[in-house]
């Protein structure tokens, strides 16, 4: 159980992370490019952590397995607005 511990709360930072940056490069307004670059980093490295620690209960639980996609999947995003798509 303790293993898990490590892994409920990287999910909850994590989710926490993709929610804020959601808001943020959601917002129909001005954006600050380098607000909106340092949260999408920031959103990255939240989901390749999140990935990795769920990949290491991925074999013994399914949920782990499709959190791990689900992170690799967002992860793979936000590297795709920091490097194709202007900011502003």
């Amino acid at each position: 159980m303790a293993d898990f511990v490590c892994c409920i709360r990287t999910c909850l930072d994590c989710s926490d992370v993709c929610l804020a940056t959601a808001r943020i490069i959601s917002r129909l307004t001005q954006p600050s490019p380098m607000l909106v670059e340092a949260q999408l980093m920031a959103c990255a490295e939240a989901c390749r952590i999140c990935a990795d620690e769920c990949e290491n209960h991925a074999a013994m639980h399914e949920y782990c397995r499709v959190c791990a996609e689900a992170c690799r999947s967002c992860e793979q995003a936000c590297r795709a607005l920091l490097h194709g798509a202007s900011l502003m």
